[in-house]
């Protein structure tokens, strides 16, 4: 016996009309999205500093997954908000068709393929200005001389030791760059829990590529947003494939019927 195999449905489209890359709507969508933003790196800030484990693979593996669920996070919602602006496209479609008017701002809020990363990269710009300042001007962290403990204060009263002494209890002052470098490292804790402070090199690395590693947001949200019309396939692909269906049960429905109707009538 053949197993009757189901006929897959074509992907179904519906045209729309295609919006600006901004519109009235961005601002209010750029703050939301620093918002956001904020929230989430100091989530992760508090969970980064959680999992400072001693083991490498481990620490790597579970900062690494906070990373990846920020972006995937960040992806949906630019597969929503694209989905949206396509069906507001489709909308405006159905009444351009029909002749009706259609306003200059209502079409900018339509489906636009670069909206999402614009408007990502807007809201992520006070963050990723600070780390390229860093990123240029960064130096290779030195391990400090550190302080004296309080029973040596005796010594530094001493001629013959006390200047010898004397610069470890002078500490470096605090220059605008280290204060830049604390706002980077916190928005980007994920990836220095991964790395370690003890390793000053690669923390060097990590510090100089920082503006790229803040724009991962930018491409998620903005990459989601671009697939958006995706889901609106899905969407109208899957009604279809249901009217087929139900269609074919009412068809089977109605011969049902008719057999029923047809069939002599049993003899008492």
């Amino acid at each position: 016996m053949t197993v009757k195999k189901k006929q897959p449905v074509n992907p179904v489209t519906k045209p729309y009309l295609t919006g600006a890359v901004t519109d009235e709507n961005t601002l209010k969508k750029v703050l939301k999205f620093f918002g956001s933003m904020l929230l989430m790196i100091i989530m992760c800030f508090i969970i980064s500093t959680m999992m400072n484990f001693g083991n490498g693979f481990l620490r790597v593996g579970a900062n690494a997954a906070v990373v990846l669920l920020v972006l995937f996070i960040l992806y949906n919602q630019g597969q929503t908000h694209g989905a949206e602006a396509v069906a507001r496209g489709e909308i405006l479609y159905q009444r351009q068709e029909k002749g009706l008017e259609i306003t200059a701002s209502e079409r900018r809020l339509s489906y636009h393929p670069l909206k999402g990363y614009v408007t990502a990269l807007i809201g992520m710009i006070l963050f990723v200005i600070p780390a390229v300042i860093l990123a240029f001007g960064t130096e290779r962290q030195m391990t400090t001389a550190g302080t004296l403990p309080g029973w040596t204060s005796s010594l530094l009263r001493r001629s013959d030791i006390g200047g010898a002494l004397v610069s470890y209890t002078e500490g470096d002052p605090i220059r605008s760059m280290d204060i830049i470098r604390m706002i980077v490292r916190v928005t980007i804790m994920p990836f220095v829990s991964m790395v370690g402070s003890a390793n000053k090199d690669l923390m060097l690395t990590v510090e100089r590529i920082s503006p790229i590693l803040l724009l991962l947001p930018v491409v998620s949200y903005g990459t989601g947003f671009l697939f958006g019309k995706n889901v609106r396939t899905r969407i109208h692909t899957q009604i279809e494939e249901n009217r087929k269906i139900r269609k074919k049960r009412e068809i089977k429905a109605r011969k049902a019927r008719r057999r029923t109707a047809s069939a002599p009538e049993q003899l008492n």
